[in-house]
C-alpha cells in the first residue's frame, strides 16, 4: 500500500465520529453545488423582503443587510414600525437574514445581535441569536465538508490526518473547546465553521458548542441593542465589565477538561 494510500485510510478511521455525509467526487462539482445553494439563498431572501408589508418610500432604502451599526439603526427604525402588527414577518426576516450571514460567513452578524435586542424581548432575543448562530455555523460547516474537505484531502492527504488525529485525541473534550473558541476572540467565527468539518470536528458537539459558546458575548451584544440609537458603532457595545465577563466565561469552559485531565494523571 502507498504512503497516499495509508494516509487516507488513517484519515478515515480518525473521523470515525464525523458527520456521516457523503463527500461529492469531483471537487468542481461541489463549486458549482455551493454556488447554486449561495444563488438559490440570493432569491430566496429576495422574495422574502419583496413580500414583506407594504413601505413607505423613504423606509426602502434602508431594508438592506446592515453592514454596521449605522445600517442597524435605520433598519431598527423600519422594523419597530411594522413590528406590533406584522411580528411573524419581522421575525422571519430577522431569522432569514442572519441564518443566510452565517452559512455564507458574510459580516454583519454583530449588528444583526444587537438590533435583535432592540426589536425583541430579551429571553427571546438571546435564543433567537443563539440558534440562529449555531445553525447557521452548522449550515457553513455542511458546506466547508462538501467543498474543503474534499480539497484538503486530495491536495494534503498528511495534514488532513494529523488535524484530524489531533481532534481524535482530544474528542473527550471537543464541546468545551468549541464553547471556549466561541466565547474568545482567538480564532475568527468563520474560520472556526470553515475548518472543523475538514479536521473531523463531528456535527453534533459543533452545534451545541456554538449554541452555548455565542451565549455569552451575544448577551453583551443583545443587552447593548437596548440603547441601540445611542451607539456609533458596533465596538461601543463592549466595555472593560464585558469583556472581563466573557473572559472568566471562557477559563471557565475549560475546567472541566483541567479536572478531567488532572483526575486521569491521578488513577495512572
Amino acid at each position: 500500500m502507498t504512503s497516499s494510500s495509508s494516509d487516507e485510510v488513517t484519515y478515515s478511521n480518525q473521523n470515525s465520529m464525523a458527520p456521516k455525509l457523503t463527500n461529492p467526487g469531483n471537487p468542481k462539482q461541489a463549486v458549482f453545488a455551493v454556488g447554486g445553494i449561495f444563488i438559490i439563498s440570493c432569491f430566496a431572501l429576495i422574495y422574502l423582503y419583496a413580500n414583506f408589508p407594504e413601505l413607505e418610500v423613504h423606509e426602502k432604502p434602508h431594508i438592506k443587510l446592515p453592514r454596521d451599526i449605522e445600517d442597524a439603526k435605520q433598519l431598527g427604525r423600519v422594523l419597530d414600525k411594522y413590528k406590533d402588527r406584522y411580528f411573524i414577518e419581522v421575525l422571519g426576516a430577522v431569522f432569514a437574514t442572519y441564518l443566510f450571514l452565517q452559512t455564507f460567513a458574510i459580516p454583519g452578524s454583530i449588528s444583526l445581535s444587537v438590533l435583535s435586542g432592540f426589536l425583541f424581548p430579551f429571553p427571546a432575543a438571546l435564543l433567537l441569536v443563539c440558534f440562529c448562530s449555531a445553525t447557521g455555523a452548522t449550515l457553513c460547516y455542511i458546506l466547508s465538508h462538501f467543498l474543503g474537505r474534499p480539497l484538503i484531502h486530495k491536495y494534503m492527504p498528511e495534514r488532513a490526518a494529523k488535524w484530524s488525529a489531533t481532534v481524535n485525541k482530544h474528542h473527550e473534550n471537543l464541546l468545551n473547546y468549541i464553547i471556549f473558541l466561541r466565547i474568545t476572540p482567538f480564532l475568527p467565527n468563520w474560520f472556526i465553521n470553515i475548518v472543523s468539518p475538514v479536521i473531523g470536528v463531528p456535527i453534533v458537539p459543533f452545534w451545541l458548542g456554538t449554541f452555548l459558546g455565542v451565549a455569552p458575548p451575544s448577551f453583551v451584544a443583545i443587552q447593548a441593542g437596548q440603547t441601540l440609537y445611542k451607539l456609533s458603532a458596533s465596538s461601543d457595545a463592549w466595555s472593560w465589565t464585558s469583556v472581563i465577563l466573557l473572559a472568566a466565561f471562557a477559563v471557565l469552559s475549560l475546567v472541566p477538561v483541567i479536572l478531567k485531565q488532572r483526575l486521569r494523571e491521578k488513577l495512572e
